[in-house]
């Protein structure tokens, strides 16, 4: 992985717990500072994220005022805004785009060195991209809300289970995103080149997992058959609707769980396809 040392250890036989863990966290944190070179880009894409806050809440609260009873989808003006703006926070740190490394190295052939290393590859790559959700919570995530809470009203969680809830949903989220762009990316040991699928999934995945409108403005069928088909709303959808409390505390709980089934279930297939990927791998160029 990029930026790490090479007296990261590896695992032992003798120490394989503590050593394990020590290696996840070189790679976390590896991947915490790849992205905190990118100061500049940082700036710049938290500007984006909250021009396109304003568009999206503008849009959203319209809708909300020309619907009976002011409630879009069962939320209130205030659940609509404080779902875009922690929406446009939560886009960087959950990382549903801009994700093509293993495909790259994949197409290049560098692969076969993740092949030779001690960790295998899923692994490196889970560790690597918490280490970049963490430093993006640490400097995406503030800017949208601060400026969303200073231009329109939000809503604040009215029940004490919800933050840790909500906090666990976060994670998952991520965890889940990974698992299903490295399924994406994986696609290039047998295509070759993965920009088509990588162009599919970026069309996709915003829609689906609720970033450009929540799902719940949808026929109740259509959400509730995305919601449990696939994995896809829980990388932004569930964890909003857990934050603005859409929800009674039961079902905010069971949608929690059903994240976490699926968030298990992605990284499981990665761990399958990448197995499986290594019995055929051509390498391709390098």
């Amino acid at each position: 992985m990029d930026g790490l040392d090479a007296s990261v250890p590896t695992i032992s036989p003798h120490r394989p717990l503590s050593v394990s863990v020590a290696t996840f966290g070189a790679l976390m944190w590896s991947g915490f500072r790849r992205y905190a070179t990118y100061r500049q880009a940082t700036v710049a894409g938290s500007f984006t994220n909250i021009v396109f806050g304003f568009l999206r809440c503008y849009v959203l609260l319209a809708v909300a005022a020309s619907a009976a009873g002011g409630l879009a989808g069962g939320y209130g003006p205030r659940q609509l805004a404080t779902f875009v703006w922690v929406g446009q926070g939560l886009l960087n740190v959950v990382g549903i785009w801009g994700w093509n490394d293993l495909a790259e190295r994949i197409r290049t052939g560098d692969i076969a060195a993740d092949l030779l290393r001690p960790v295998p590859p899923v692994t490196a790559y889970l560790a690597a991209d918490l280490g970049r959700s963490g430093y993006q919570m640490l400097t995406r995530f503030a800017p949208p809300v601060v400026v969303g809470a200073l231009a329109f009203p939000l809503v604040a969680p009215s029940r004490w289970q919800t933050v840790p809830l909500f906090a666990a949903s976060v994670m998952l989220a991520v965890v889940g995103s990974f698992g299903c762009r490295y399924l994406v990316n994986a696609t290039a040991y047998w295509l070759g080149d993965a920009r088509g699928p990588l162009m599919f999934w970026t069309l996709g995945a915003g829609v689906l997992a609720g970033l450009y409108f929540p799902l719940r403005l949808l026929p109740e069928w259509l959400t509730i058959t995305l919601w449990v088909a696939t994995p896809i709303p829980g990388l932004l959808q569930t964890p909003l609707d857990v934050l603005v409390e859409r929800d009674g505390p039961a079902l905010q709980a069971g949608l929690v769980a059903l994240q976490a089934i699926w968030a298990v279930i992605m990284v499981a297939l990665a761990g399958l396809v990448q197995r499986r990927a290594e019995r055929r791998l051509v390498v391709q160029g390098g």
